[in-house]
């Protein structure tokens, strides 16, 4: 990926490329053409989206938002990071903590302070970290501070202490697995296997009204846009050529002065600060959350999505969320013992066949083709002037 010395200059509109202006515009029009056919359209005419599509479709633009923010350190930073599930799985816990607290005394055991789990468990008193989740402003910076926090420390040390390459995968995925095991405990106080669920409301809105789950839908394809402008105007500024450059040079950029690891955490931060956004969005679209969504598998499977999609591209990453979760969706339905060897089998083609990912295949492939028009286009060069006279007759 090129860009002009003075990127860093121009206007921010300037710095989206046409792919993207072309996602923007696609993506402002599905967040109003989906409510607007699930809510205005009758169910008996043929374009009414039903809706038990919206919160679906909602589920793939959160996973669609992850994906960038693993872009983002992976495809611009080098970090191949599988633990970006945990940063998800703690937004959703954030959100899903204040959706348990709005409850209220309508659950099994109509308990007005307690959630239904810690009563079955016979506790008798709110922990402690559980205050303040009854105010949706609180457990909007608890979306935004636990993971960023969390993401802020682990790289301080990481980064620090120079754990590049598949080393700091595997402490990320222990990580993950270590928050994983850490949930599953009914002692810790957030469910444990059975995670948070059963939400009735959220903001006052019953969470299973249409209105609801149409404005979570834009809420989340808003969120995907934002994040998705935040991560352009940062690879295409002067900090996002470092990034890139300590991608392909670390060694190198590291010699020329640049403090490697600032860079690496900025990255590593605001990619986790966008994870946990998309997870407080994808736990009242599909109600529920539970320690699953640490599992190392998931934070693998993100990696899938961005590959198939294109690393390096961010709109790549969109499009391999989106393709990956709708076949999920579709062959777990049809064959859903043979959807592990559907991803794993797609995953080594991509890899044997199409090394740029689908969207950067794409971008080569037109990239060449307008190369070979341009040169089929251009006049032959004169030739040149011979050095030896011919004889004079």
């Amino acid at each position: 990926m090129s860009l002009s010395p003075d990127a860093a200059r121009t206007s921010p509109l300037a710095r989206i490329d046409r792919p993207g202006q072309t996602f923007l515009l696609l993506l402002l029009a599905t967040a109003v053409a989906v409510p607007v056919l699930n809510l205005a359209v009758p169910p008996s005419s043929p374009f009414h989206v039903p809706s038990w599509l919206v919160p679906l479709f909602g589920k793939y633009l959160c996973y669609a938002l992850l994906a960038v923010a693993v872009d983002l350190v992976w495809g611009f930073c080098g970090i191949l990071s599988l633990g970006h599930g945990a940063f998800f799985a703690l937004g959703g816990y954030a959100m899903g903590m204040y959706l348990m607290r709005q409850i209220g005394d309508r659950g099994v055991y109509g308990n007005a302070e307690l959630p239904d789990f810690m009563v079955f468990l016979n506790w008798t008193e709110l922990p402690w970290f559980w205050h303040g989740f009854d105010s949706f402003a609180f457990a909007l910076v608890m979306v935004v501070l636990v993971p960023g926090l969390l993401a802020l420390v682990f790289g301080w040390f990481a980064f620090r202490s120079r754990v590049t390459g598949v080393y700091l995968s595997i402490i990320t995925q222990a990580m993950t697995f270590a928050l994983m095991l850490l949930f599953y405990r009914n002692d810790t106080g957030f469910g444990g296997n059975n995670g948070l669920t059963d939400f009735k409301e959220i903001l006052g809105f019953g969470i299973q009204a249409d209105s609801t789950r149409a404005g979570l839908f834009v809420a989340s394809a808003l969120a995907l846009g934002i994040g998705y402008v935040i991560c352009r105007l940062v690879v295409t500024s002067r900090a996002g050529r470092v990034m890139m450059a300590i991608r392909d040079a670390e060694s190198r950029a590291r010699f020329l002065g640049y403090r490697v690891e600032h860079y690496k955490l900025f990255a590593f931060t605001l990619s986790a600060v966008l994870a946990g956004i998309a997870g407080a969005l994808y736990v009242p679209q599909v109600g529920i959350i539970n320690p699953r969504e640490f599992s190392p598998a998931s934070s693998i499977e993100i990696i899938i999505w961005v590959a198939v999609g294109g690393r390096g591209t961010l709109v790549g990453a969109v499009l391999g969320a989106l393709l990956i979760n709708y076949g999920k969706s579709y062959f777990t339905t049809v064959e859903p013992e043979s959807w592990l060897f559907i991803l794993g089998g797609l995953f080594i083609a991509v890899t044997l066949f199409f090394p740029r990912g689908i969207l950067g295949s794409l971008a080569g492939w037109w990239g060449g083709w307008r190369a070979g028009r341009r040169a089929a286009r251009a006049p032959a060069p004169a030739p040149a002037p011979s050095a030896v006279e011919e004889p004079a007759e």
